[in-house]
């Protein structure tokens, strides 16, 4: 008597096992899974941090052709830009501060003066550099000066940004008409624009996006201006810092216009980012992915909204690029099929110490590309020398409270 051969079932297929399988499924298997395995196949675009398109590490070299004045303090580079390539050649564009002496910190702005700067990015200019190859750069000067009082930004220019829609180009950032350290901090968005990358630029001289109202999450900052052409409108990221207990807490928002001069309309779901010290995003595929560093619960993360809004967790990474601008070729193509990123510029803020404190500009180099396919940028099992882990050390405070637990016992 002959029987029938029954159907065989894919492991996809399979309702009841004893245990999972020895082979990881490349789809979500059809059986009761732990919260962990069922975050694996619905976080994540692939089970594997291999086959994640939104997984990489991260390389970093030294930039030539930049001057640092031996690292003295007195000049600094930072908050880059998005790389355009237009005129045969890069171009990216930075704060760039330089002053008669280092910064002198925010609690001492009682003291700052039109030539003594608090911070870092303050008494700042925007300045702009040109590459041939993205590791060799040569500084061009300012594209965008202080402006004089009392326009926006008299004291400070900096984190800009660039974006290119219908033939002219436009740069934002934050102006600053208050230093750094009296709640100079709390600053709104300005642009100048121009027919040319090289300038020059024409300021536009209004607030182009006004700081939220009283009590709000964003009255304050409006920080990192990161510009795109998204569904057919200018989408705008920024970041902004609010809550202060203990510390602030940064978060990212959105404001879009159909036109880049304004007016810009806050997203009514902000923040979109509940993370993030800087905002660093690509177009991908469909929507839009972010590179959320150091700050908030969800840092070291690469995130992914298919509708540029609704942000969701789709890698954990290490060594994320601080202040990333990377080199987006489809940035402002208001395309439905992004297809990411595999290199940009971004900043080192502890260049050397704290007396001579300046940043200094970096490239960055990942795989976050469909159009690569680099195992060694996906590789997930890092090793490091003692010697970082030791620079990881116990501060001062924290070695005392550990000698009185010990001397207590």
């Amino acid at each position: 008597m002959c029987h029938p051969v029954p159907e065989e079932k894919t492991l996809v297929e399979t309702e009841d096992m004893s245990a999972f399988p020895f082979i990881l499924p490349k789809e979500k298997p059809n059986r009761p899974l732990s919260a962990a395995m069922e975050r694996n196949y619905n976080a994540y675009l692939a089970p594997r941090p291999e086959d994640n398109e939104l997984y990489s590490q991260f390389k970093y070299t030294q930039l030539k052709g930049l001057d640092y004045n031996g690292g003295d303090g007195t000049i600094s580079r930072r908050d880059p830009s998005k790389v355009i390539f237009a005129n045969g050649k890069y171009y990216v564009w930075y704060t760039h501060r330089k002053t008669i002496v280092s910064p002198i910190g925010g609690r001492n702005a009682d003291k700052a003066t039109d030539e003594i700067p608090t911070t870092d990015w303050d008494l700042a200019d925007i300045y702009y550099a040109t590459s041939e190859d993205g590791f060799t750069w040569e500084e061009q000067g300012v594209a965008v000066p202080r402006p004089p009082k009392p326009n926006v930004g008299w004291r400070s220019v900096t984190t800009t940004d660039i974006l290119f829609y219908k033939g002219k180009y436009y740069l934002y950032y934050q102006g600053f008409m208050e230093a750094s350290g009296k709640r100079g901090d709390d600053c709104p968005v300005a642009v100048s624009y121009a027919e040319d990358p090289d300038g020059p630029w024409t300021p536009h001289n209004e607030i182009v996006i006004p700081n939220g109202a009283a009590g709000e999450w964003d009255q304050y900052s409006i920080h990192d201006p990161h510009p795109f052409v998204y569904n057919d409108k200018i989408y705008l990221y920024y970041k902004s810092d609010f809550d202060g207990d203990p510390r602030l807490i940064r978060m990212q928002g959105l404001a879009t216009a159909d036109d880049p001069l304004g007016p810009f309309t806050k997203h009514p779901l902000n923040p979109v980012i509940n993370s993030g010290h800087e905002t660093s995003l690509f177009p991908f595929k469909g929507g839009m992915a972010a590179m959320v560093t150091r700050d908030g619960s969800e840092h070291h993360t690469i995130q992914y909204a298919p509708d540029g809004v609704n942000f969701e967790i789709a890698s954990i990474v290490s060594l994320l690029p601080n202040a990333a601008g990377a080199y987006i070729p489809d940035a402002f193509a208001n395309t439905d099929d992004g297809r990411g990123i595999t290199w940009g510029i971004s900043h080192f803020t502890n260049a050397t110490t704290w007396e001579n404190n300046h940043s200094i500009l970096t490239r960055f180099d990942c795989d976050l590309s469909l159009d690569i396919d680099d195992p060694d940028m996906k590789r997930h099992n890092e090793h490091y020398k003692p010697d970082f882990y030791y620079k990881q050390a116990l501060n001062q405070k924290q070695l005392e409270r550990i000698k009185k637990m010990n001397d207590e016992q």
